[in-house]
């Protein structure tokens, strides 16, 4: 049962704060995600995003996402990727199967390799210096936006490293940026139900902290819609934005409902269209420190992420040449290059390739 909020707040009292471009409290979007009203949030998000990124441009990145292994030990219960050590279905790709798979995505006009996989134990800092240095010598101009802090914080422990000094080495070795994933819901009593084994809401964060005290910037993202409240959300996105505050290390937040086909998660029913459109409204208004904003095409299909436009998005994310996670879970919406622009188009904005700094191309 969702909590009460103060009799003392009101739409009208957001929408001042809003359009006088100040920061809305907690309990403010509380408030907003309790509202009936969708469209009355959609205004709102609108003129968020209006005052950070103006104009109907609504950009978008062509990459791969290169899982390189799905050997992962820690179990996450909603994930359906994952294969524990020794599993008759583990894989490691080859360094010669990932250049083929990088050289693929070059040739398609993709600019972004996102590499990510599973945390491996037999893959220790070692392996990803020397897999980065191949991929960086044979194709320069790639972005590397590659592992989550899942990942760095793992590899930093087997190689008996710092999380400072692996990510100094990652980013000698040809890292540009890290993703978000691994972030799900920032709040332990959640983390502690969903995946056990994973790092800490303060490991995650001290992870953003240090890479971006090292120049390297990231994403921040959201999985919701499984054992977490509508405070948990807030609890989450509060954390976000405090970090944003401090050393503005996200790029762009992106939010997606939690997929249970063929995880061990069970769940009554996935969160609604509704519930993604008022998430991505709410943590738009909130965020206010965080200037891009990408739809979740991959779990909520072209008519939603459409509309998500009209929500505070304002980027369609990656032209996914390869994905296997999320589909792993029986979630497959991916689009080509002609598809997105028209997607794009029939909302009424003017699609603008990216790369992974946003940097118009």
């Amino acid at each position: 049962m969702a909590t009460m909020v103060s009799p003392n707040i009101s739409i009208d009292a957001i929408a001042d704060k809003v359009f006088a471009n100040e920061r809305i409290t907690p309990e403010d979007a509380l408030f907003l995600y309790q509202h009936p009203n969708l469209l009355e949030l959609a205004t709102l998000a609108n003129h968020r995003r209006q005052q950070q990124i103006p104009g109907r441009t609504v950009t978008y990145i062509i990459g791969r996402i290169l899982n390189y292994t799905n050997v992962c030990w820690v179990r996450c219960k909603f994930c359906a990727f994952y294969r524990v050590p020794n599993h008759s279905e583990g894989y490691l790709l080859s360094d010669e199967e990932i250049l083929a798979k990088v050289g693929d995505t070059v040739e398609k006009g993709g600019v972004e390799i996102l590499f990510q996989g599973g945390l491996n134990p037999k893959l220790k800092i070692d392996y990803f210096e020397g897999i980065f240095s191949k991929i960086m010598a044979a194709y320069p101009n790639v972005i590397l936006h590659a592992l989550s802090p899942a990942e760095i914080i793992y590899i930093a422990h087997i190689s008996k490293l710092t999380v400072h000094d692996t990510l100094k080495r990652l980013k000698a070795a040809g890292l540009h940026s890290i993703p978000g994933a691994g972030g799900e819901i920032l709040v332990d009593r959640v983390r502690k139900i969903i995946a056990p084994y994973k790092d800490t809401t303060d490991e995650w964060l001290r992870c953003m902290r240090e890479a971006s005290a090292l120049g390297i910037r990231s994403t921040a993202s959201m999985m919701f819609g499984h054992v977490e409240t509508l405070e948990d959300r807030i609890e989450h996105l509060g954390r976000i934005r405090d970090l944003q505050d401090e050393c503005a290390p996200f790029r762009a937040f992106i939010s997606w409902n939690f997929q249970p086909e063929d995880t061990n998660l069970p769940i009554p029913h996935k969160a609604s269209s509704a519930d993604y459109l008022r998430t991505v409204a709410v943590s738009r208004i909130f965020l206010d420190n965080i200037a891009n904003f990408q739809v979740s095409i991959l779990t909520q299909g072209p008519k939603i992420a459409q509309a998500a436009l009209n929500y505070g998005a304002n980027d369609f994310g990656s032209i996914m040449i390869e994905e296997n996670v999320v589909s792993a879970a029986g979630n497959k919406f991916i689009l080509n290059t002609e598809e997105f622009e028209r997607v794009i188009a029939a909302a009424d904005y003017v699609p603008k390739r990216r790369n992974t700094r946003y940097e118009l191309i």
